[in-house]
């Protein structure tokens, strides 16, 4: 329906398609300025000439949108957006509902309706977090890791499938079905929604890389859980009027170059160029060569080189892409008129339709070589033709992103086991460990995967094989990919090579990647070798994939079969074989590579619409366990104090229906003291439970025992295990721990101590806390417990040299300073050791991107930069947060 009162209601028109009427905004009224805007910038737009209501999305802010091209060089315009849906997954829509279901029982407890906390927009809930490959290398791999999944899970599932009938507008696709961003793309995306008023599709997700969804044309992001959870209560999302890059592509791609190659090459390339908090926006002849599975793989990796978007406007082909997935004739015909009415159709052949950007770069596809990423971030990318001599450098280099600081003497170290085969197996640095096709940055593009299976098929009838202690796996991200597979033939090939499906969902790339032989464990650790994983996913940050592969590295699924054969990242392909034939003539990586043209004539044979219907038509019914899976009734929870999976948080614990006072922060101490890039993986793990930690200590109290424990990411729906989860990464380096670890010292008494049971004790003693961090704090997921969990801590404030752009955002959300150090100013360069005392002043009348005042007590005295950014931030901090906001708002 159309906004009551909405000044830009005059723009109201009729689209006569197919003997039906529709309504839907003309933009191209607005005038010429509109035809200069980025393609993404009309999206903006639109939404807000759409939502103008006066009160959150004001006639300014549509004003603000349409004079991008000017308004683009300040730093400080900020508009209002509504996006047409929310997506979540498990790991975060579990907290999410259980936020909802708390802020029905504060809003009960102050006197209001607790039936106003209900989604207004669109949510839709992916279960894909859950499973992990317990079990690989065998044809009941699949079920047998389902089944844990439904053990370790279930009152986690109960929990989501109570909260799909107790909230309105959210809708469940149950876990198996495969990951949520591949489901987006082939199911759940509308490209334009059709129903009463035409208008594009948009959505925020509480995973970073939503962004894969700009592959389909469809504008979306990553943002924190708790704004979106805001977005979901029908609040606008506050952001500033980005600039956007214009990324022209030009040429064509190699045929033996993937799509993976391609998006470790551009990840690299605006990594470098720096696009955080900016949009970037393809064009140029070259994008029409790229199939909507390619885009929407560039599209995925955006977090990673740090755009807000990696956006790919609609065109024919994408249409014909929603034929393919077994889209409705008709609503692709409403798309194409719509978009075409609106000017938001893209001819990528036709310059004249390229609009005005902030700036513009190129890169011609033919320049893009066979690459990895490695060996500890994903925008460090080398060729592979290179990688031999490179990991053999990061070996020697001194300790850092490519470096393991090994001496000359510690280079031949190995070391035997036996394995469970009976045979006695030699490893060394390189050594392959793991191998996982995995990851909806691979798994969505048919072309990659039946190469991969191509390459497999290659394989097994020249006689090659993977050494039996790897632990390869196949997870893939949909039905879909399993139907192709298995139509194609390439199945039998690839579990020759033990690459078995093990389940549907992140698995491996979100760090469920299970266990190990104890053996093989043992050896890595006695003999200290740098073994590695080799992986087709998008995140490779340390003490992510498995805590015994220090090196990860990124490839595209048809390299995770070659580096498998290999044994070893330490080879170089172009003069040394993967092995030999039964002949014992050797078999070298080029003589089993599949041509692009191969991979298209059996991709065009057996991707067919069909399969997608068939898939599809039943995903929401789930399995029979999902099916018989018993839950509680009502619209409030009636939460079980002895549960260790879901608990009601305290965030709402003493909350009063008038605003807190301001408060300066006085007497604290630095909890932590951290370098550069510290990841959310390093502030909130999602992996295993060391069994040594603080969280393992609380869940044995509970009863448990370790082979219990799950995941931090299956247990946030319960903050007394994420709170003791929080900086607990193993591989996480405090400087003021006397080693790396999950370690503090607490001050003034000197002693070490889990950063947990500091926290605790500084809490008895009402000391408030900091952390000071250095670049790029909170890069990697948008995961709202890497905020929530140092709130619960009592962190009062971060200050940091700079801020990932949703972490940012978490931070306000929870109520945790964001604090930024003047440029050329570090804890370095002012001496700061994290031992002393801080005060910082607020004051009552902050304003946004103020500079306060730190005083420390060794006598020196230093200015930071709040990071509150807009208005609705400093409303959100007066509230004590995004969720504190809402409930007032609704009482």
């Amino acid at each position: 329906m159309a906004v009551p009162n909405n000044p830009y209601n005059k723009l109201l028109k009729t689209l006569e398609i197919n003997g039906k009427s529709y309504k839907y905004y003309d933009v191209v009224a607005l005038g010429e300025k509109y035809d200069r805007l980025p393609f993404s910038i009309r999206v903006l737009l639109e939404s807000c000439v759409r939502n103008c209501d006066g009160f959150q999305v004001l006639p300014q802010d549509v004003e603000n949108v349409l004079n991008w091209e000017v308004n683009q060089k300040s730093d400080d315009v900020e508009v209002a957006f509504k996006p047409a849906r929310v997506i979540l997954q498990d790991l975060t829509g579990v907290p999410a509902v259980v936020d909802f279901a708390a802020m029905r029982d504060a809003v009960k407890d102050l006197g209001g309706d607790p039936d106003k906390i209900n989604p207004i927009c669109p949510a839709d809930l992916v279960i894909d977090h859950s499973v992990q490959v317990d079990f690989a290398r065998t044809t009941d791999a699949l079920h047998k890791n389902q089944e844990l999944e439904f053990e370790r899970n279930k009152e986690r599932f109960q929990f989501l499938k109570w909260g799909a009938q107790a909230f309105n507008n959210m809708m469940i696709v149950p876990p198996g079905s495969g990951i949520v961003h591949q489901v987006n793309l082939e199911y759940l995306a509308r490209v334009v929604f059709t129903e009463d008023i035409l208008y594009p599709d948009s959505v925020v997700g509480t995973d970073s890389h939503t962004t894969m969804i700009n592959g389909l044309g469809v504008v979306g992001w990553g943002a924190g859980g708790i704004e979106a959870e805001a977005v979901m209560l029908g609040q606008a999302t506050s952001m500033l009027l980005p600039k956007v890059v214009g990324y022209k592509l030009v040429g064509e791609l190699n045929p033996m170059v993937t799509s993976t190659d391609l998006v470790l090459t551009i990840t690299k390339h605006l990594r470098s160029l720096g696009v955080v908090g900016k949009f970037v926006e393809f064009f140029g002849p070259g994008v029409s060569a790229l199939s909507i599975a390619d885009r929407a793989t560039v599209a995925n990796m955006c977090p990673e080189f740090g755009a807000t978007v990696a956006h790919f406007p609609v065109d024919e082909r994408s249409l014909d892409y929603l034929g393919q997935t077994n889209r409705p004739a008709e609503k692709i015909n409403i798309i194409r008129a719509y978009l075409k009415a609106t000017k938001q159709f893209r001819d990528y052949t036709n310059p004249e339709q390229d609009p005005v950007f902030s700036e513009i770069v190129e890169l011609d596809l033919s320049t893009v070589v066979t690459s990895v990423s490695g060996p500890k971030r994903p925008q460090d990318r080398v060729s592979v033709a290179d990688m031999k001599v490179d990991f053999q450098q990061c070996l020697t280099n001194k300790i850092g992103f490519k470096g393991y600081g090994l001496s000359p003497d510690q280079l031949s170290a190995s070391g035997s086991f036996s394995f469970s085969d009976g045979k006695q197996y030699s490893i060394r640095h390189g050594s392959v460990i793991i191998a996982a096709i995995t990851s909806c940055t691979n798994t969505s593009n048919p072309s990659v995967m039946l190469g991969a299976g191509l390459l497999a098929k290659k394989a097994v009838e020249n006689g090659l094989s993977v050494l039996p202690y790897i632990k390869t796996s196949l997870s893939p991200g949909s039905g879909v990919v399993t139907y192709y597979l298995r139509e194609s033939g390439v199945i039998p090939y690839l579990e020759k090579l033990g690459f078995n499906i093990v389940g549907y969902g992140c698995m491996t790339c979100i760090g469920n990647s299970g266990p190990i032989e104890d053996n093989i464990a043992n050896t890595i650790e006695k003999n200290e070798l740098v073994c590695c994983g080799v992986l087709s996913g998008n995140r490779n940050f340390e003490g992510r994939i498995h805590p015994n592969t220090r090196a990860n590295y990124l490839a595209s699924p048809l390299l995770v079969i070659a580096y498998a054969l290999a044994g070893t990242v330490d080879i170089d392909f172009q003069t040394q074989p993967l092995g030999k034939r039964a002949d014992g003539t050797p078999v070298f990586l080029n003589d089993i590579w599949p041509t692009r043209a191969e991979i298209q004539e059996v991709e065009n044979k057996y991707v067919i619409p069909g399969m997608f219907k068939e898939v599809y038509e039943k995903i929401e019914q789930g399995s029979p366990s999902w099916q018989t899976l018993d839950v509680p009734k009502g619209k409030l929870y009636g939460w079980d104090p002895n549960s260790t999976y879901i608990k009601k948080p305290p965030f709402f614990d003493g909350m009063t229906r008038d605003l807190p006072p301001i408060k300066s922060i006085v007497g604290a101490r630095c909890l932590l003291l951290l370098g550069d890039s510290v990841t959310t993986d390093h502030i909130s793990p999602a992996g295993s439970i060391a069994r040594n930690s603080p969280a393992a200590r609380y869940l044995a109290s509970r009863g448990l025992t370790p082979r219990e424990f799950n995941s931090y990411g299956s247990r946030r729906g319960n903050d007394a295990v994420m709170s003791r989860g929080t900086f607990a990464n193993i591989r996480i380096v405090n400087k003021m721990a006397a080693a790396p670890g999950p370690r503090t010292r607490h001050l003034p008494s000197g002693d070490d101590m889990d950063v947990y049971d500091a926290a605790e004790r500084y809490a008895k003693e009402n000391v408030p806390l900091i952390a000071i961090v250095g670049k790029d704090y909170g890069s990697g997921s948008s995961r709202d417990w890497a905020a929530k969990g140092p709130y619960l801590l009592g962190i009062k404030a971060v200050i940091a040299e700079s801020f990932e752009r949703i972490h940012r955002s978490n931070l306000v959300g929870m109520g945790v300073m964001p604090l930024q150090f003047l440029p050329g100013q570090n804890a370095d360069t002012l001496g700061l050791t994290g031992r002393e005392k801080y005060e910082i002043q607020v004051p009552e009348d902050l304003k946004t991107h103020q500079l306060l005042d730190v005083k420390v007590d060794n006598g020196t005295t230093f200015q930071v930069q709040v990071r509150y950014d807009t208005e609705v931030d400093l409303s959100y901090f007066r509230h004590g947060g995004i969720l504190n906001n809402m409930i007032r708002k609704m009482l």
